[in-house]
């Protein structure tokens, strides 16, 4: 006779902190599977507390209450499906990064996070103890092996759950988005399959923390690695998955089959995503930026407008003597096109103001950047008092490329609470705004059409900040200077290698110069949207002093 399970997966996006609320959002998912039938609900590493939680785990009191709510989750929900929940474990002195298995009003079986990573954003060795191994569980007609996360990325964890007696596997993570990052997680994962014969279950959460953006994405594989289920990227999600075993061992029904899009949608939407979470989750409900004309806050505006409605999004024009007629029409003409406010705020005044207060002690000195630099401060400091005052937060604008080599000003155009574009590269910039001007998806709040108009993309950049300005009198093209970056940033190439790729062994030198002295200021920096496996933060972390350079 069949044995029949049906599991039900929630792809939820929990805040990090806000316990009560995420148990409360498990008890919304533990209803929709008791009304379909399930046998279990499974949702996604650390969901009680929000991931990642960073040292807050560590608090004592934190963990306890997280231990608490599950208790009273298990209590709340003894009559229906089994709850996989994951959360801390304070256990014998040791901290334990834990999915917690709730059955019959209590909290049925705990299984301890084997493998801690240790690389890229995480630093789980630092914050957990690692367990034992854990064997199968029963729920219903099913034994289930459950490696969590990491646990899953080798052999080791599921072929021993597999071994001892596990018919299939449910894997609870926490995986954020990076480029590429999905067929990474296939890849591994069809080999865990492969090597154990059973059916996997891949769950991720969704939503942005920090820099982080989780990309859900989860998938279910069947033996022989191929997929039965494909949840949507990015997307809140409850899927009931049905199991049924006719005696050759468990296999899942065909379910839905979601298209993921392309990289640069996706890098996107993890835009979109981050910047919503970030604002919402911080406590406010609007932005303002700076709108320059340029290509960079034009895409920024774009993104907000995309992620909170262009009626929550302030774009200030701030105009000098050194600003183009074509960039306050082209400024103007972003705002109009995405239905956002602009407000203009000249700077003339308040720089004579400074100019003049400073000229004693600047008298039978040349100007030089600082007189740029000025500019910029202040147009930082008007963004901030209008953020103040109408309790907005402040996106700044600069991209990976500027960030890289310091062609930012300190408490300037990097003042803001956080950098949708931190992660992309110039070339990438205006590559997704030709994207976003030809694509419009249902999960987009601004227009469709061309909201970025020819003009911003075709004009060369310029900082506007003394007549005539063009970036490339400072930088390399940026083709130029985003594929040394690429090489030293992202692939840790050497000098010699760039120069064996083509690259002038001088530029190559100049933006290494550039990168390692601009560390102090991204130390300062806004957060923003993590979309590569070597973003400025957590990815990549180098010394603010640092005399070393690269001599081959």
């Amino acid at each position: 006779m069949a044995r029949h399970f049906r599991l039900t997966l929630a792809q939820l996006n929990p805040t990090v902190g806000a316990i009560d609320a995420n148990a409360a959002r498990a008890r919304e998912a533990w209803a929709a599977a008791r009304a379909a039938g399930a046998d279990m609900l499974a949702l996604p590493e650390m969901f009680v507390t929000g991931y990642q939680t960073q040292d807050l785990v560590t608090k004592p009191a934190f963990a306890e209450h997280a231990m608490r709510a599950i208790a009273d989750l298990a209590a709340d929900c003894a009559d229906g499906p089994a709850i996989g929940i994951g959360g801390p474990l304070r256990a014998d002195g040791h901290l334990y990064n834990a999915w917690h298995v709730l059955s019959g009003g209590q909290v049925h079986v705990v299984l301890r996070k084997h493998k801690l990573p240790n690389d890229s954003v995480f630093d789980e060795c630092r914050l957990y103890t690692s367990g034992d191994i854990s064997g199968p569980y029963g729920i219903g007609a099913a034994r289930i092996g459950t490696p969590i996360c990491e646990d899953a990325w080798s052999e080791d964890v599921p072929e021993a759950q597999a071994e001892s007696g596990a018919e299939m596997l449910v894997v609870p993570n926490g995986s954020p988005y990076s480029r590429g990052r999905h067929d990474t997680r296939m890849g591994h994962m069809v080999a865990r399959v492969v090597e154990t014969e059973l059916p996997l279950v891949y769950l991720n959460m969704v939503g942005g923390q920090d820099d982080q953006v989780f990309d859900g994405a989860s998938f279910v594989l069947n033996p022989g690695g191929q997929l039965a289920v494909q949840l949507p990227p990015f997307d809140e999600a409850i899927a009931h998955v049905d199991f049924a075993d006719d005696g050759d061992g468990w296999r899942a029904q065909q379910g839905e089959r979601a298209s993921l899009g392309d990289a640069i949608e996706l890098d996107y939407r993890a835009m979109v995503e981050g910047t919503r979470d970030y604002v919402r989750k911080s406590g406010f409900s609007k932005v303002l930026l700076g709108l320059s004309g340029g290509v960079d806050s034009a895409i920024v505006a774009a993104i907000a407008a995309d992620a909170l409605g262009p009626e929550n999004v302030r774009c200030v024009l701030l105009p000098s003597e050194f600003t183009s007629r074509e960039s306050l029409e082209d400024a103007a003409e972003v705002a109009s096109r995405l239905g956002c406010r602009l407000d203009e705020l000249p700077i003339d005044s308040a720089r004579a103001a400074v100019t003049d207060t400073l000229a004693p002690l600047f008298a039978g000195r040349d100007a030089d950047v600082t007189e740029e630099n000025l500019q910029s401060r202040l147009r930082g400091l008007m963004l901030m008092a209008l953020s103040n005052k109408f309790g907005e937060m402040l996106l700044t604008t600069g991209n990976k490329s500027e960030i890289a080599v310091g062609y930012a000003t300190i408490y300037g155009d990097m003042n803001g609470g956080y950098n949708p574009i931190k992660d992309l590269y110039k070339t990438r910039v205006f590559a997704t705004c030709r994207w976003r001007n030809g694509a419009h998806r249902p999960w987009m709040a601004a227009p469709a059409g061309e909201v970025i108009a020819h003009r911003v993309i075709a004009k060369p950049p310029s900082a506007e900040l003394a007549a005539g300005q063009r970036d490339e009198d400072s930088l390399p093209p940026y083709d130029v200077l985003d594929a040394i970056l690429e090489g030293l940033v992202e692939r840790d190439a050497s000098v010699a290698e760039l120069v064996a790729e083509g690259h002038p062994r001088e530029t190559v030198k100049a933006v290494e110069r550039l990168l390692y002295v601009s560390e102090w200021k991204r130390f300062q920096s806004a957060p923003g949207t993590r979309l590569t496996r070597r973003a400025f933060w957590l990815d990549r972390r180098y010394p603010m002093v640092n005399r070393w350079r690269d001599g081959s």
